[in-house]
């Protein structure tokens, strides 16, 4: 009974479309953390990029921004795939019922966001993930052969000589369930930091597994911080300010009210997400304040409200009417541009296991995503993966091995404090301008942190995996953050200003 042709870890976009894409022959468990709509992808406000029926633009066009808004260090494969594969997926999302706002002649509306050069954002108001996922929900929750399990932990994960041993936490109690073939959809790290805009599920844990698996993890240290989250620090989420609203003709303003964007990129506001966020530090030293705003009090207040009917609310449940108040923003941890390296099938290099959406590796975000981007990617190469296994699983045979795991429940809980710990230290050392001096000392410690996690006996519980996933992933990041520092280190002074 506890024995699938697919594990599917997340109910995100990208686990859910997986499960959709999959033959319908097949039996498929996904797991999902918390409920299935509390994960990153609900929390996509702008839309999704991508060319579909669009005279004016096309798959190149989209792709050079995505080059450029990602430093060129993006894969080309990867990124053809992506663009050009668009149109299928939004096509597909559509006909599940997915509702993207339309203009009066009942044309798609599009609308512009950071880092692109066209109208190419397809979107509902400004909740479009939790209108896709909504939509991917109730699909899924009709296909006879998917089993969906909600509010369980993965608490471990091991090879076996026919796939993969999961064992969950569900309802207090453990169980080890079996695969021919796992998904990994576990989303980011934004837990990792003690200000994010990323639900409370994005604690790592799939990049974890990944790596204690043996996979290949490439550029953990690619972290987005977007430029406009709504600043006020009282919760270690920070509610975020699309960057539709920029998109349609908002300002962004100092502590003495003043527009400064011209002084950092001729883009202005609608420069990409890393050039605004380090343009943000750099007029925070110059003017010695963290007070920033955004202004869009100078369109009309009934179409801020009909184009931003989320945002609107959620400021004014906290005292702002955006159509007459500045909103104070500041940078905000938001997304991960590396994880578990993955090919154009979405395969790691540990057989038989798979990566899809924020917590892969796809190569196509560079060292900066596009904005609008994820949720294509989400879509593009979790179908790619379907498409992937189906062809592979005539070859899986019919036998289920089944890993042994230790039972930890002698064991006592981890100390009180950890998490805590390890996002001070990732906010003091590795924010948008990585602190030099600290980094050194900030991985020294979560080395130990780590060590102790994993050499110690704890009780393996949800607090237990996420402390090790967060320590680990950290970990990592800092790891990377090091190596390009010694790195440029040997490189002459003069050289290093060149670059």
């Amino acid at each position: 009974m506890n024995n699938y042709d697919v594990i599917i870890a997340g109910g995100g976009v990208a686990g859910l479309y997986a499960a959709i894409n999959l033959d319908p022959s097949l039996k498929i468990l996904l797991v999902s953390k918390r409920e299935l709509t509390l994960c990153n992808s609900a929390l996509a406000q702008g839309g999704i990029a991508g060319v579909y029926n669009s005279p004016s633009d096309s798959p190149e066009l989209h792709k050079q921004d995505t080059f450029i808004a990602g430093g060129f260090e993006n894969d080309p494969e990867s990124t053809d795939i992506l663009v050009n594969e668009a149109k299928i997926d939004i096509d597909r999302i559509i006909k599940l019922g997915v509702d993207f706002d339309k203009t009066p002649d009942g044309d798609y509306h599009r609308t512009l966001e950071g880092g692109h050069g066209r109208h190419r954002i397809f979107h509902h108001k400004d909740a479009t993930g939790f209108e896709i996922l909504t939509k991917l929900i109730a699909y899924v929750r009709t296909l006879k052969n998917v089993h969906i399990i909600e509010n369980a932990v993965i608490d471990d994960v091991k090879k076996t000589s026919t796939g993969f041993s999961f064992e969950i936490i569900h309802d207090n109690k453990k169980q080890v369930y079996n695969c021919h073939f796992g998904i990994l959809c576990t989303g980011g790290i934004g837990r990792v930091y003690k200000y994010t805009t990323n639900s409370a599920i994005a604690t790592g844990d799939g990049i974890t597994f990944a790596y204690e698996l043996g996979a290949r993890i490439k550029h953990l240290s690619y972290i987005q911080f977007h430029p406009t989250a709504f600043n006020d620090h009282k919760s270690r989420e920070c509610f975020l300010i699309s960057e539709a609203v920029r998109g349609e003709g908002a300002y962004l303003k100092n502590c003495n009210g003043e527009r400064f964007m011209h002084n950092y990129d001729k883009r202005l506001e609608l420069a990409p997400r890393d050039v605004v966020s380090h343009s943000i530090i750099f007029e925070s030293k110059k003017t010695g304040s963290k007070n920033f705003y955004l202004d869009i009090t100078h369109k009309d207040p009934e179409f801020v409200k009909n184009r931003f009917p989320m945002i609107y609310q959620k400021l004014l449940d906290v005292g702002y009417d955006m159509t007459k108040d500045l909103i104070p923003v500041y940078p905000c941890h938001h997304y991960l541009m590396g994880g578990i390296d993955v090919d154009t099938n979405a395969r790691t290099t540990v057989d038989r296991l798979y990566a899809c959406g924020e917590c892969s590796h796809t190569g196509v975000h560079g060292n900066n995503r596009l904005a609008s981007n994820s949720l294509l990617e989400a879509l593009v190469f979790s179908r790619r993966a379907a498409a992937d296994i189906n062809s592979r699983i005539k070859d899986a045979g019919d036998d289920y091995r089944q890993a042994q795991f230790e039972d930890t429940s002698s064991y006592p809980p981890i100390p009180k404090g950890i998490k805590t710990e390890i996002r001070e230290l990732m906010q003091d050392s590795y924010f948008v301008i990585p602190n030099v001096s600290k980094i050194p000392s900030s991985l020294k410690r979560v080395t130990e942190i780590k060590k102790m996690l994993e050499e110690g006996k704890f009780l393996k519980n949800q607090n237990y995996v996420e402390a090790k996933s967060l320590a680990t992933v950290a970990f990592i990041v800092l790891s990377e953050a090091e190596k390009i520092l010694s790195e440029n280190a040997e490189i002459p002074e003069n050289q290093r200003e060149k670059e």
